[in-house]
């Protein structure tokens, strides 16, 4: 019976290889293929760079200061923080630095998305829904290249896209191993696939921060309505599902603090894992349709959709299923079948997983949970040995 796990696993393993087998094409056009460029001679458009910020004092002048350093008309680009349920003095530094600066309290509607939502409802009403033809999206940790605003401008007046990404770069990849495996991935995310996606008109996904969204699509939607725990995937997703077009401007560097500490890269990694089963949920079906549509639209759906799969609740779940087929089908060797399941498959991965968690949970919950599970799954395995012994 457990050849039969261990044919699961192949059809599992060639299913996903052929699922993702495009991103190799990805991964020769960002080796070789040439970088998408823009408009040498590109009118300057009207820019404001937004930034929504919680207790973020100790950096956000820093951000700013590079804002205002730009090789860019400074009439043409303003800095809009908003203070975000503040209990410091994020408000004042930002103000001492040059930035207009809203401050928005409140514990009902939490989280960036409410809080760029409220900021960009508020500009539409006190300057005019024409004041600005874009606007740029930071977090407050940033630095921002001197470069940026004018190549993304570049890339902006070409009028192909409704927003763009940028170059995620690191402020701390010499820190240690988790620092330089975020900038590495983010290197990764930007050379093999947003810059080939860009070449082959394919949309991109825009990565948090360091991103542009063209005045037009605010207006059209009526604000930021991307709400979920990763409102930037929801974005970039509902994006492709509607046919807009995300770009990818490479010239336009960002510097990005990353995570050092194990405990923060778990817990940063747990909400994006949690935002992206939310936008599964929420987007799957719309995706799926898309994909139909062929050509370079129908492609940016089923990239996205391969973005956003949850390839290992896929994998565990088959797994799982196989195992129920054993226990419902296996005949004369049941026991010793469902032994081996445990000692080979369950008991070495729960332990494995159980341990991180218990290791480095810092709410209740997951405290409680593990132990309960590690509890359970002993139980279940004792179980199965008095059976055996009987």
């Amino acid at each position: 019976m457990l050849r039969f796990l261990e044919s699961m696993q192949w059809v599992l393993f060639i299913f996903f290889t052929a699922a993702y087998a495009y991103q190799i094409f990805y991964l020769l056009v960002g080796l070789w293929g040439k970088q998408r460029g823009g408009v040498e001679n590109a009118e300057l458009h009207r820019y404001a760079a937004i930034i929504s910020a919680r207790n973020e004092s100790a950096v956000i002048g820093r951000l700013i200061r590079t804002l205002k350093e730009q090789d860019y008309p400074s009439e043409l680009l303003d800095v809009i923080v908003v203070a975000d349920n503040c209990t410091d003095n994020t408000a004042e530094v930002a103000r001492s630095a040059g930035a207009i600066v809203y401050e928005r309290f409140n514990k009902v509607q939490v989280g960036k998305g409410y809080a760029l939502d409220y900021l960009f409802k508020h500009i539409f009403e006190e300057q005019g829904e024409d004041a600005y033809d874009a606007f740029f999206v930071f977090d407050a940790d940033n630095i921002v290249d001197p470069q940026f605003v004018r190549e993304m401008n570049k890339m902006y007046d070409t009028g192909e896209y409704s927003a763009l990404t940028s170059y995620r770069n690191s402020q701390n990849f010499c820190a240690n191993w988790i620092s330089a495996g975020y900038a590495l991935w983010f290197l990764r995310e930007s050379r093999f696939l947003n810059r080939p996606r860009t070449r082959l008109g394919v949309n991109c996904a825009v990565s948090g921060t360091g991103f542009l969204i063209s005045a037009d699509v605010l207006r059209e939607e009526g604000g930021w309505n991307y709400h979920l725990l990763t409102e930037d995937i929801e974005f970039s997703i509902a994006s492709a599902v509607r046919g807009r077009k995300i770009g990818y401007c490479g010239n336009a560097i960002i510097y990005d603090e990353q995570p050092e500490h194990f405990r923060q890269s778990w817990d940063q990694r747990l909400r994006w894992s949690k935002g992206f089963y939310q936008v599964d949920a929420k987007y799957t079906g719309a995706l799926l349709r898309g994909c139909t549509r062929g050509g370079k639209a129908g492609m940016s759906c089923y990239d996205m959709l391969m973005t956003v799969a949850p390839c290992n609740l896929v994998t565990i779940g088959s797994l799982l299923l196989a195992a129920s087929w054993l226990e419902d089908h296996a005949a004369e060797d049941q026991s010793e079948t469902l032994e081996l399941l445990f000692a080979d498959y369950i008991l070495p991965w729960c332990g494995t997983m159980l341990g991180k968690v218990e290791a480095h949970a810092h709410t209740p919950f997951w405290r409680t949970m593990a132990p309960l599970t590690r509890d359970a799954i002993a139980a279940m395995w004792d179980e199965l040995q008095e059976e055996d012994e009987q």
